[in-house]
């Protein structure tokens, strides 16, 4: 885009594209006058008082000299030195300096006028201003933006013009640009930045203005840059690989304690826009805990279809618990967020013994006794663990290793030692610490035997029957045998003593009030294991550790422990020593008396300086009378341990420097109120060993303890300490620190504890309100609600709804588990019984899973919903689908709208009928031709639902749907009656065709349209083609294998019969569509269907009927065209049809006629090409039905039978009288069938008529073959049925059936056949029931469609006696129409009628010609014959020979071939081809030399000129003549309409052809026309006349007027009454008169007066007193002929308004005026 601003003048933006064209267009140099010029010089940059100079140049490209004569600028600005005339040769140049002075800043515009001999032409020249200019683009596009995103773009903003520019852009949200504003030198370009922010997903076009010019300029001029941009909503995905379907559950599963697992999620962008994100974990309302779930991305930006993979961590803590952490995807603009549960189970190690007690059995003073035991690790966790057992010489047992590691799934071997001092008993419950798992707890037992002292040996049963004993609470040992006598005891007794291993486990279950992490626990406070029968205090000495540098200087030192007994009887206590210890106990062995108190001292004494000490001293506590264990129960000894440590650094050395670990550095309980254990790491990673004693003063002893408190750990080893707690409400919620010090000096170590008591916390969606949408009564809805548990402890729930409710609402899981901070949504229902609204409270109790004896917690969610009354209706409550295709299908949708407050389930149901009388009604066995996709759903309030269905209609019918539905309630049964919601209407349909009319041309061109239509059996195609197809039919679209196979729909189109090489027999059938949907059809020969192979393929022979059909075929005998096509509604179509007569014999094809989706007719194509010299009868039916006769009718109509000679001779044919004669004889000797003409004469190709009459005698249909005979011919047996009618039983006269074939409706607008100029308007009359000698006319009308040719017509009336036409013949001009009138006049003999009237049409130039051409034959003739013949041998041969045709034919009837001689077989085409060759077709055929020769023979041949072939029109007449008794009975008001003739009509024997017309003839001659048409022609134009003349009309108006008054008729014939009151009539003729086959002559009789003067139509005519009747008729005839004339002519229309006219008034006469007044009032 260019802008443009002139200095000091109104802006004006231009475009850039005509900115840089102008620019261009400067540059450019144009031709003119043969001469190449620029066509503008321009100045652009000036100044004042100076001068500017341009030169012109001037090239001459044309071939002469070119002399132009120069006319310089007008203005004074403008200054060429040139000279008047310059004078170019051809190629050469001349060059003008134009001088450009200015002397103000304006605009200068001027020119050069170059005058050649040709024309002129100038050259402008301008000079313009500075002018303020920048281009830019006409438009920017920006990249496709996500909402509340940006994208950019950059252009050029250039300044084109010669003058800095300062530039100033708006603001057009969502745009900015930038920079906004700026100073552009000349020629100096900017970068414009484009920023599309939109807050909405919108398509924006904005256009961005730019405001530039000068300093001086305030307004300046603008531009305008139209920006672009599209934005989207952005979308992301979060995609979880390892599930199915991308749950939105990440579910790490089991995770050992320590360890971490790592998992991958997708971050997918299928939107078309970039999006930034940002990934985070929701924060834990219930905990202010470090997560235990991470994630490595946070945030970023994902381009269009673009994925990131994010990892997800997972480290748990917390052995046995289960995290829960939800991570959110977020993204800036979009319509939601996105969360995915996280979870993971955290597990610990679990280690398990071998067994449970180890027993050293008896072991020597000074001996020692070693055994194993497996320590295994079940789990896939690594195990960390510890024995509570000093290995270093004060315990008689040992176990190596002490400590260490166990992986997963394997186990470790101990080796435990028993290494006694003294002879006494040995038992000690030892500890096996394991990190994050309770201990497991080993029993050891020994005793040691002396020479002196040998107690009993300590068993491992004494173990169990003691555990048993203290467990029952008792403190004194029942007796041995007691206790033995106990069932419980012997149990255990021998799961102890028969497997050791499986029986471990026992002695635990029964002390049930302590589990081993409390035993151990015990141990280190002082107490003794198993039972607290003995403790010693303090459980714990510390040597040196509080010692001050300003103390003594001495190492040694000694502190006090005391040991209470709190039995009832007195122990032993003897303590274990250790050689080269640095710890001693005084006394070593004391006896203690029950519930006393005993002192011993610990003197610790080290033996190296500078160094760490521990120990854990032993001592063992048992009866003195263990010895005698007859009658005792024998108690183990209890083992009390003291944990000592210390160090004898000197004063003001510096102890070891610790480095050392401590895991977890955070130890959580459980915020429960309850007492809880955990454990830790302490690792000295250092080479030194390490002491750790814990401060006391950092730890509150009222709720924290920590065991053991102090130890020393070697380097390379471990110590797990156990941390006991009970939370307090008031602990601090950020927990305290536990200091450990380390060797004794300022080095600590510190480890958080957090334990405080917290209430169970749950939050209900929705601030604790769960609203239901408005519910239909009956009906379930449902709505998701979420509970979160804000606990860190897991939590169990149970909802409890009152009882009356729970009919209403329910809940869905009803109870269950939450882990903290675990979400978990429930499905509410909510069933209304009534039309009401409901509040309902129920209530939510939870409690924490660990302790489940505590009190519940409970919450109350107020649940309200509403009942209502639904209902649905379709949004039309009728659809009209119109005509659907049978066996078809049609998708439709069916709106429904629920417009009640509540949704509403429903159940649709379909009820079909069928309308159509003719159809079958519908059952309901059968399937629905509607089937619903959906058949039950649910819609919401105010919405609309579309019901998909499909139509498939299966028969012709008018389908009524009902729709109609039912809804149903919560457990889905229906709870509502059927109510209708729309109807659906549909009419099924299929393709139909009906021939509506027929014509014959060639062979059959004679023919009527009636025996077209028998030869057809087009009566029967058509019931066929309008009938329902079968569902095979419907089911193929294309013919199937079935389709050849003869069935119901098989019929035989017959062609007649011909002579050989006779004209084809071609039938042209006119196709038209009645239905309403397009047809597809076509006639499919054998060749083109897919059939499976004949028996003949397979085996190779080839019967008759085989070779048959593939000569047909060969040959191309049977023909149609075209062969398929498609018919509209109402559209029509010609078909061909056409029969070769090339081969003798009887010819068939058969033809498949298919309408695709429609019926599947076999044609039978039939054909008959008899021998030249053979008589042949063709019959269209060897089957005739006569129409039915009344039993005891004395005047049985007559009734035709026709025969068609087929072939080229005359055919004498003769009836088997004997047959007729039998069947008299059978019928009591009644002449039931007898034929008025047995015999006679049927020219070729003309059509007979046998005369029958029926005389039935019963009410039964009569059989009877007759056989016909021909002769030198064959004879054929022909059936003739007729049926006998009781005219008692019939209300009246059956109307006669006016054609037997119903060739047309009159309701269809007929086509012309194709090359069909002349047309009648009916091509069929049904004149009805008429009496004998009656006379019917008729109208008709030939029109000529042609708006060239005139044609001739003729009526052929030699045939038919009973009909009379009027003109016979005449002319018809392009698009004239004649009117021609028909009369009718029946016999007096009942008859059935069935005519047929040939009109013959020819073109008028083409019989001109023929007249031309047989003038000249003639002419040439007449030459030839009277000229003498010269002997020049060269003049001779080029005089043409003349050939007169019927002269050359010997057989006056046989008709001949026109076209090239035809040969009866066909050779093969020759393998090469040459340009000689004439293709044909596929097959290229060479003439032969005979053929040849016999060419040139025939050129030189001049044939006599053949008459042209006229189109013949076929006008078909049916009738049905009764006697007039019969007449009046049956039909009384209709004897009105006809009129009967006074004599019997004379058959005209003339016989008109185009061959005998001459070409002037314009009116028929008046010697062939009666007396009466004379008379009638003279009347008529005589009234004509007269009543055109304008003098007689005045001197009727001028006369004067007379009243008419009436006068009585006289008696007498005046007319023929139709209403006789008495009547005679004839006799019957003889039956036996006409059986010899003589026609009866019609007398003339005479009316005969009766009555009033009616007379009757016999005997003699009395003198008239008028004028004669016939006249009359004549007259009215003729007169109503000449208004139809007129009317043609558009003389006058029929349809006009009538008018009337108003004469001028006479005053002497004022009844004229006052009769024309009154005719004016109408």
């Amino acid at each position: 885009m260019l802008a443009e601003l002139g200095v000091g003048t109104s802006w004006q933006p231009s475009n850039s594209r005509r900115g840089k064209h102008q620019r261009q267009a400067t540059s450019q140099r144009s031709c003119f006058l043969g001469l190449e010029v620029k066509p503008e010089l321009l100045w652009d940059d000036w100044d004042l008082r100076r001068d500017f100079t341009k030169t012109l140049t001037l090239k001459n490209v044309h071939t002469k000299l070119q002399k132009l004569h120069v006319r310089p600028p007008e203005s004074k600005f403008f200054i060429v030195s040139t000279p008047q005339t310059v004078a170019l040769s051809p190629g050469t140049t001349f060059s003008i300096p134009v001088i450009f002075r200015p002397l103000q800043r304006c605009e200068y515009d001027d020119s050069i006028e170059f005058q050649g001999e040709n024309g002129s032409f100038s050259v402008r020249l301008r000079a313009t201003l500075p002018r303020h200019a920048l281009e830019a683009p006409d438009s920017v596009l920006l990249p496709p933006c996500a909402v509340q995103h940006s994208s950019r773009a950059c252009f050029l903003l250039r300044n084109v013009s010669k003058i800095q520019t300062r530039f100033q852009w708006q603001r057009t949200a969502p745009f900015q640009l930038s920079p906004e504003h700026g100073l552009l030198k000349p020629g100096q370009e900017c970068q414009i930045s484009v920023v599309f922010r939109p807050r909405e997903a919108l398509v924006y076009r904005k256009q961005a203005s730019c405001r530039f010019g000068g300093d001086e300029d305030e307004a300046g001029s603008c531009c305008a840059v139209l920006l672009q941009g599209l934005a989207k909503y952005p979308h992301l995905q979060l995609r979880n690989p390892g599930t199915e379907e991308n749950a939105p559950v990440l579910d790490f599963g089991s995770v050992a304690v320590g360890q971490s697992s790592h998992k991958h999620i997708d971050i997918f962008n299928p939107s078309p826009v970039a999006a930034t994100f940002s990934l985070s974990l929701l924060p834990n309302a219930g905990s202010s805990l470090r997560s235990e779930f991470s994630c490595d991305v946070t945030r970023g930006k994902m381009v269009p279809g673009g994925s990131l993979q994010a990892k997800v961590t997972y480290a748990p803590a917390v052995v046995d618990t289960v995290s829960v952490e939800y991570l959110c995807l977020k993204c800036r603009g979009a319509l939601s967020e996105i969360q995915l549960k996280l979870t993971g189970t955290c597990v610990g190690p679990k280690l398990s013994l071998s067994s449970s007690v180890v027993d050293f059995d008896c072991v020597e003073e000074g001996g020692a006794a070693a055994q194993t035991v497996e320590l295994i690790n079940s789990s896939p966790v690594e195990a960390i663990y510890q024995w509570d057992l000093d290995c270093r010489g004060h315990s008689v047992f040992g176990i190596q290793p002490a400590g260490g590691t166990v992986r997963p799934h394997s186990q470790t071997t101990l080796r435990a030692v028993y290494r006694p001092t003294r002879p006494i008993a040995h038992h000690r419950r030892v500890a096996c610490l394991i990190l994050h798992r309770d201990p497991v707890v080993l029993d050891l037992i020994g005793t040691c035997h002396s020479e002196l002292q040998q107690p009993v040996v300590l068993k491992p049963e004494h173990l169990v029957l003691y555990t048993l004993n203290w467990s029952r609470g008792q403190d004194q040992p029942d007796t041995l045998g007691a206790m033995q006598q106990d069932p419980e005891v012997r149990s255990e007794r021998r799961g102890t003593l028969c497997s050791p291993g499986e029986s471990h486990q026992r002695p635990d279950s029964a002390r049930v009030s302590r589990t081993p992490m409390e035993e151990y626990y015990q141990s280190c406070l002082g107490c003794s294991l198993p039972s607290p029968h003995v403790s010693v205090v303090p459980s714990e000495l510390q040597f040196n550790h509080k010692r001050s540098s300003s103390s003594s200087a001495s190492i040694k030192s000694s502190q006090c422990v005391s040991i209470t007994n709190h039995a009832s009887r007195k122990l032993r206590l003897v303590w274990t020593a250790a050689p080269d210890s640095a710890f001693s106990v005084s006394p070593l062995t004391c006896d203690l008396a029950p519930l006393k108190v005993t002192s011993f001292r610990v003197t610790y004494d080290p033996k190296q300086l500078n160094t760490l000490h521990t120990a854990q001293l032993e001592c063992f506590a048992y009866h003195q009378d263990n010895n005698d264990i007859e009658h005792r129960l024998l108690s183990p000894p209890w083992c009390l341990t003291v944990r000592v440590i210390g160090h004898s650094f000197q004063p003001g050395k510096e102890h070891f420097i610790p480095f050392c670990s401590l895991k977890p550095p955070l130890v959580v309980f459980p915020s429960l109120g309850v007492l809880s254990y955990r454990t830790v790491l302490l690792q000295n990673c250092g080479e030194l060993p390490l002491t750790f004693v814990l401060n006391h003063s950092s730890a509150p002893a009222e709720s924290v303890s920590l065991v053991p408190s102090c130890g020393l750990i070697q380097p390379g080893n471990h110590q797990i300490l156990t941390l006991r707690a009970t939370p307090t409400e008031d602990s601090p919620k950020q927990g305290f620190s536990i200091r450990l010090q380390l060797n004794a000096a300022e080095h600590t170590k510190e480890l958080t504890v957090i334990s405080v008591v917290e209430r169970p916390r749950v939050s209900l969606e929705g601030g604790g309100s769960l609203y239901f949408h408005p519910t239909a009564v009956g009906s379930r809805m449902q709505r998701s609600h979420h509970i979160r548990n804000l606990s860190n402890f897991p939590l169990r729930f149970v909802w409890s709804v009152p009882e009356p409710d729970l009919r209403i609402i329910c809940v869905e899981p009803e109870a269950g588990e939450l882990h903290p901070n675990e979400s978990l949504a429930q499905i509410w229902s909510f069933n209304p019984l009534s039309e009401n609204t409901y509040t309902l409270t129920p209530t939510l109790s939870f409690w924490p899973i660990q302790t489940p004896g505590c009190s519940e917690s409970q919450m109350t969610l107020t649940v309200v919903g509403t009942g209502a009354k639904g209902f649905i209706e379709a949004e039309r409550a009728a659809i009209e689908i119109g005509e659907i295709l049978v066996g078809s299908c049609r998708a439709i949708e069916v709106p429904l709208v629920n417009n009640s407050p509540c949704p509403v389930s429903f159940s649709l149901s379909v009820r079909q009928t069928l309308l159509d009388e003719e159809s079958i009604p519908f059952q309901e066995t059968e399937p629905n031709d509607l089937q619903l996709t959906c058949e039950s759903g649910t819609v919401a309030s105010n919405a609309t639902m579309l019901v998909r269905s499909t139509l498939k209609p299966r028969k012709r019918a008018q389908y009524l749907w009902t729709i109609s539905y039912q809804m149903l309630n919560a457990s889905g049964c229906f709870s509502s009656l059927p109510q209708a919601v729309c109807e659906v209407r549909a009419k099924g349909v299929f393709p139909t065709l009906k021939v509506i009319d027929a014509r014959g041309f060639g062979s059959v061109g004679n023919l009527s349209k009636m025996h077209l239509f028998k030869l057809f059996a087009l009566d029967s195609l058509n019931t066929h083609l309008l009938s329902s197809p079968s569902s095979t039919e419907l089911f193929h679209k294309n013919p199937s294998r079935h389709s050849l196979r003869p069935g119901p729909s098989t019929l035989d189109f017959n062609f007649s019969a011909a002579p050989l090489n006779s004209d084809h027999s071609t039938f042209v059938l006119m196709f038209h569509n009645p239905g309403s949907i397009p047809v597809d059809w076509a006639f499919l020969f054998p060749e083109e269907q897919k059939m499976e192979l004949e028996y003949w393929a397979e085996t190779g022979q080839l019967s008759s009927a085989t070779m048959s059909q593939m000569k047909v075929q060969e040959n191309h005998l049977f023909s149609i065209s075209p062969r398929s096509g498609t018919l509209l509604p109402d559209q029509q179509r010609a078909v061909h049809f056409t029969y070769s007569h090339d081969f003798v014999g009887t010819d068939q094809l058969p033809v498949v006629f298919k309408l695709s989706h429609g019926r599947e007719i076999l044609l039978n194509l039939q054909g008959v090409t008899v021998d030249r010299d053979r008589a042949y009868l063709h019959f269209a039916s060897k089957r005739h039905v006569f129409t039915p006769v009344d039993i005891g009718d004395f005047a049985p109509p007559r009734q035709a039978y026709e025969l068609h000679n087929g072939g080229s001779v005359p055919v004498h044919y003769k009836v088997d009288l004997p047959a007729l004669s039998q069947i008299q004889a059978d019928n009591s000797d009644v002449p039931v069938l007898s034929c008025l003409n047995p015999e006679g004469e049927i020219l070729p190709g003309t059509t007979g008529i046998l005369d029958w009459i029926f005389t039935p005698l019963e009410t039964k249909t009569y059989h009877m073959d007759i056989p016909i005979h021909v002769q030198g011919g064959d004879s054929t047996l022909v059936r003739f049925e007729g049926c006998g009618l009781n005219p008692s039983a019939m209300s009246c006269k059956t109307s006669f059936n006016c054609c037997d074939t119903e060739v047309s409706e009159s309701c269809i607008h007929k086509l012309p056949f194709p090359g069909q100029a002349v047309f009648l308007s009916d091509d069929s009359l049904s004149l009805g029931d008429i009496p004998v000698c009656a006379r019917s006319s008729r109208i008709l009308f030939l029109t000529n469609t042609s708006h060239t040719d005139t044609y001739r017509y003729a009526w052929d009336q030699s045939i038919h006696q009973e009909i009379q036409i009027c003109p016979q013949r005449g002319r018809l001009c392009p698009g004239e129409s004649a009117l021609c009138l028909l009369a009718f006049t029946s016999a007096d003999y009942p008859t059935l009628y069935r005519l047929d009237v040939i009109c013959e049409v020819i073109q008028e130039a083409a019989l001109t010609q023929y007249h031309n051409d047989l003038h000249r034959w003639e002419e040439e003739k007449r030459r030839q014959k009277n000229e003498f013949p010269f002997t020049d041998r060269n003049l001779a041969g080029s005089q043409r020979i003349l050939f007169d045709k019927v002269l050359v034919n010997s057989e006056p009837y046989s008709p001949v071939r026109k076209g090239p001689p035809l040969r009866k077989y066909k050779t093969l085409p020759p393998i090469g081809t040459s340009r000689s060759c004439e293709t044909v077709g596929a097959i290229c055929t060479k003439a032969t030399r005979a053929e040849r020769r016999a060419q040139r023979e025939a050129s030189k041949v001049w044939r006599r000129p053949e008459p042209p072939q006229p189109l013949l029109l076929h006008l078909g007449i049916t009738a049905n003549s009764h006697q007039l008794l019969e007449y009046l009975m049956h039909f009384p008001n209709q004897i009105n309409k006809h009129y009967r003739c006074n004599q019997p009509f004379k058959p005209q024997t003339q016989e008109t052809t185009f061959s005998s017309l001459s070409l002037p003839a314009e009116l028929p001659s008046l010697t062939h026309v009666s007396v009466g048409a004379v008379a009638t022609h003279v009347l008529t134009s005589l009234l004509r006349s007269i009543f055109h003349d304008p003098a007689f009309a005045q001197f009727l108006v001028a006369s004067p007027s007379k009243a008419i008054a009436y006068e009585g008729k006289e008696p007498g014939p005046s007319h023929c009454s139709t209403t006789p009151s008495s009547l005679s009539f004839p006799t019957p003729p003889d039956h036996t008169v006409l059986l010899k086959g003589a026609v009866p002559q019609q007398k003339e009789q005479c009316n005969t007066v009766v009555g009033d003067g009616t007379a009757g139509c016999l005997g003699e005519t009395p003198r008239a007193l008028h004028a004669p009747l016939d006249l009359s008729e004549d007259v009215l005839l003729e007169t109503l002929q000449d208004l139809m004339m007129e009317a043609i002519s558009g003389e006058f229309a029929l349809t006009a308004h009538p008018s009337t006219i108003t004469l001028p008034p006479v005053p002497t006469r004022r009844t004229p005026k006052a009769g024309t007044e009154q005719r004016e009032d109408p």
